[in-house]
């Protein structure tokens, strides 16, 4: 039988979606579709998601829309928009009866009219406002099939393991998330002169590793001024992005999240450039993980640069309005120039220093009393 997952949890007796999720569950089962995650208590990790999506047919997202379940469903359009073939031929249905997805659809149209998202996410992102119209759209796109998503292959699948160790005399590393398909000339000046700062300043660069857009001029300048530049992509993606020139690290992985994963892992703070719906994907992953405590994040800075375009947008207003209802003081920063990332990316490394030099200091003065008694 065909096998549904379902985004969401339930938070109780009382939780207001309740009584719609359990009118889905039961159209569903009627319809002859098994469900996982029917009762809203599976855990979805960076490690475990794409095993999720390859053995389900089809995704349904509830109401009371979580930043999990938004990392989740803009994973699954990056997914269409990088031509995963895990994602192929898979439906994604939105019941948004509460309209609480309203805000993650304003991001992805801002996007949109700004150039960033290609795609119409509303092509392969299908929003219903009941549950009987999950059925009817569920019916509907398995007889239309995937959107083209209009990306084409330019380069073949390679890359091989690099790890030449960070100098000894490097501050730390700073993540780029950025657009690898923009290419809006004053776009590509701030991403290389972004790699250049960071090189200049000693401060490690990791990216996706596409050789493409802003991505690709971030590693461009740091290469050019002779930094220690790292990064990760995956075989689908290399296809379509290619790899960059002068990597001194670069760690291949076979799905985005694991990807994710392990930049999050060697990154001392998170440069969040102008980008598309992987952007995104990308911040949302760094805040859940703040709001989990989780190890990988604890005290690392995420900057956001707001940069303003000559239509007089703030690229990521949107998206900084969304994370303002969700996220708390101290999550992330937001830089309007370009000459401002650098110094809060410093403040953010010292006092992350700090936080380890502290923690170091417990532990050594623990193991000191313990062998005193």
């Amino acid at each position: 039988m065909p096998k549904i997952r379902l985004s969401g949890t339930v938070l109780g007796a009382d939780d207001p979606s309740r009584a719609s999720r359990a009118r889905l569950l039961y159209l569903l089962f009627a319809k002859g579709w098994d469900i996982y995650n029917s009762n809203g208590d599976q855990r979805i990790t960076l490690s475990n998601i794409e095993k999720k999506i390859i053995e389900s047919d089809a995704f349904v997202f509830t109401p009371g829309a979580t930043l999990e379940d938004m990392f989740k469903a803009i994973s699954i359009f990056v997914g269409f928009q990088t031509l995963d073939r895990n994602l192929a031929g898979k439906p994604t249905i939105i019941l948004n009866e509460d309209a609480s997805w309203n805000p993650f659809f304003a991001v992805l149209a801002h996007l949109r009219k700004l150039g960033a998202v290609l795609q119409n996410h509303e092509d392969f992102l299908l929003a219903v406002d009941s549950a009987e119209a999950v059925l009817d759209s569920l019916e509907l796109a398995k007889s239309q099939g995937t959107p083209d998503a209009r990306r084409h292959k330019i380069a073949e699948a390679s890359g091989t393991v690099i790890d030449a160790p960070i100098p000894e005399d490097y501050i730390g590393s700073a993540c780029v998330f950025c657009s690898a398909s923009l290419k809006e000339p004053s776009y590509l000046a701030d991403g290389e002169a972004m790699g250049r700062i960071l090189a200049e300043n000693k401060i490690g660069c990791i990216s996706g590793a596409g050789r493409s857009g802003i991505m690709g001029a971030v590693v461009k300048g740091s290469v050019n001024a002779g930094g220690w530049t790292a990064g990760s992509n995956v075989p689908h993606i290399i296809e379509l992005e290619g790899l960059p020139d002068g990597l001194s690290c670069f760690w291949p992985r076979p799905d985005i999240y694991t990807r994710m994963e392990v930049m999050i892992q060697h990154s001392d703070a998170f440069i969040i450039l102008p980008g598309g719906a992987g952007t995104v994907q990308e911040l949302l992953a760094l805040m859940i993980f703040k709001h989990q405590k989780h190890p990988l994040m604890e005290g690392k800075p995420v900057v956001i640069f707001n940069r303003q375009n000559h239509a007089g947008l703030h690229f990521w207003d949107p998206l900084i309005d969304l994370l303002g209802s969700m996220c708390v003081v101290g999550d992330f920063v937001v830089a309007r120039e370009l000459d401002d990332i650098l110094p809060a990316v410093q403040s953010g490394m010292k006092k992350l220093q700090a936080r380890k030099s502290t923690s170091l200091s417990d532990v050594i003065a623990a193991a000191g009393a313990e062998l005193a008694a």
